[in-house]
């Protein structure tokens, strides 16, 4: 079965060869280069990859670029810094190819020490509740790697372009109406550094961009596609942005007690 895998890249040409190498028979890599210094395009051509160029900067650019250029039934999505194996994507496409999910994702879990940094995974627990609750879905991670029949995920017409993107999906899926569950899959240390929740900025623009997504879909704005953190044409995430207000990292601060006490 052919499935085309997107995979943002920003400066992961150490990377590149391992997750490209791991892809199961049937699997398209698409690299989507979004401002690589580090010859990744490059790399990613000499493996075998198809690589498209996305200059404007941004988790949410990168996905939706790579979404525009697949074209096989099913389109994965998996992280281009080798912290998990695409060789677990079949298990997440089988759940959809059989009728179990819409959208399948793959919840996270550490398989070596520091694979995940304290304050990103204590953020990512957080957003899950927030989002639990937005949704009713019975999720416990927001991971990147998700599998999606194409001709669904396009009908959803995501609209952000920066760290929102993944929440952006599902909170879209459920106003469409579309089952989402999890399974486990493995989480071990990346290569290279890490250009969101790696650091402690990374990982507060993260959650302010996922923190509005959420308070626009309480709001109402429960259109598939219509749910967004910021419009096409707001300038991506940079280090240079300003601080977050208190208003966006408040769902953080509202539910940091009950969440300190969950099981991962």
């Amino acid at each position: 079965m052919n499935v085309d895998v997107i995979l943002p890249c920003l400066d992961e040409a150490d990377a590149l060869p391992r997750v490209i190498g791991r892809l199961p028979q049937g699997y398209r890599a698409i690299v989507v280069d979004n401002g690589s210094t580090d010859g990744s395009a490059d790399v990613a051509r000499a493996h075998g990859a198809t690589v498209v160029t996305e200059p404007r900067r941004g988790f949410g650019s990168a996905c939706a670029a790579g979404v525009a250029a697949a074209t096989a039934d099913f389109v994965a999505f998996c992280d281009a810094d080798a912290s998990m194996d695409p060789a677990e994507l079949p298990g997440l496409l089988d759940r959809v190819v059989s009728g179990r999910t819409d959208l399948a994702l793959g919840r996270r879990v550490p398989t070596s020490r520091g694979a995940w940094a304290p304050h990103a995974r204590f953020a990512n627990r957080v957003l899950a509740v927030l989002m639990r609750r937005a949704t009713g879905y019975r999720l416990r991670d927001l991971g990147p790697m998700r599998v999606m029949r194409r001709e669904q995920l396009v009908a959803l017409d995501l609209q952000d372009r920066r760290s929102g993107y993944p929440l952006e999906m599902v909170l879209a899926a459920h106003a469409a109406g579309l089952r989402v569950d999890e399974s486990d899959i493995g989480y071990a240390q990346r290569i290279g550094d890490s250009k969101v929740t790696g650091t402690l900025r990374g990982t507060v623009n993260a959650v302010r961009d996922m923190s509005r997504l959420l308070r626009a879909y309480r709001s109402g704005e429960r259109r598939p596609g219509r749910v967004r953190s910021a419009s096409p044409t707001e300038p991506a995430t940079t280090g240079r942005e300003a601080r977050p207000t208190a208003a966006d990292t408040a769902p953080l601060e509202r539910v940091a007690g009950p969440v300190e006490g969950m099981r991962s």
